[in-house]
């Protein structure tokens, strides 16, 4: 089976120094940003707070920026469980061109060379697979609530569905283009969602989470030539 054999395939080279590059690049810009974004929001709370605050009853009080100041860690903290996630996928995206050049290299070393995706283009899609990710797990909160007990059910559907688009695309448009990476997908779209669920699993298990995007990213590019005929 394609999805199975390309997976394996995939662990098989997540030793390569490529992968370990991309992974290192994702989780130290990941963490990066997470810190940046409670840096500015704990700015902002000194800023519309100050140093003191008048309050009913109780006159003025110099304890409120404290106390706002360590909810506003606990909650980054909390968020950053839920972030992490989409947030480290959706910056690893940028760079995991370098992880199919590297399968290419290695499984299929007789393709031609393709050009390397221009970094604004790879920030453009970054940005707006970010944004999907982060909206439809928000919205999938209703559904979990509404079916409790098919939630991890439907995680997994819909982020294998997200997961398998993102990374099929990003494989199949470096030799296809857009187009032609969208109409064969369309084509295989049971294949690709197996395939995207099959990556979206793991995503509950700490630390191997992290490592979603560059197994998915060459399990990908393993499936798309598969799809396309391309022999290894």
């Amino acid at each position: 089976m394609i999805v199975v054999q390309s997976f394996l395939k995939a662990i098989g080279q997540i030793g390569d120094p490529r992968f370990r590059k991309v992974l290192l690049l994702g989780v130290g810009l990941t963490f990066a940003l997470l810190v940046v974004s409670y840096a500015g929001f704990l700015w902002l709370i000194n800023t519309l707070v100050g140093e003191q605050v008048t309050l009913p009853i109780l006159g003025e009080v110099t304890w409120l920026n404290d106390l706002l100041s360590v909810s506003s860690f606990l909650l980054m903290m909390v968020l950053s469980v839920f972030l992490m996630v989409p947030v480290a996928s959706a910056i690893t995206s940028m760079f995991l061109d370098e992880v199919a050049q590297a399968v290419e290299d290695k499984h299929y070393p007789s393709l031609p060379a393709v050009p390397r995706i221009p970094f604004g283009d790879a920030l453009m899609d970054t940005l707006s697979f970010l944004g999907v990710l982060i909206v439809a797990n928000l919205l999938a909160l209703i559904l979990y609530a509404i079916f409790t007990p098919f939630a991890p059910f439907i995680f997994w559907a819909m982020n294998g569905f997200l997961l398998g688009r993102e990374y099929f695309t990003l494989a199949a448009m470096r030799r296809l283009g857009r187009e032609g990476a969208r109409k064969l997908r369309a084509k295989h779209v049971a294949t690709i969602w197996m395939a995207g669920t099959l990556m979206a699993i793991p995503l509950s298990v700490p630390l191997v989470n992290l490592l979603i995007p560059i197994l998915g990213a060459a399990t990908f590019t393993h499936i798309y030539h598969g799809l396309s005929g391309t022999r290894p």
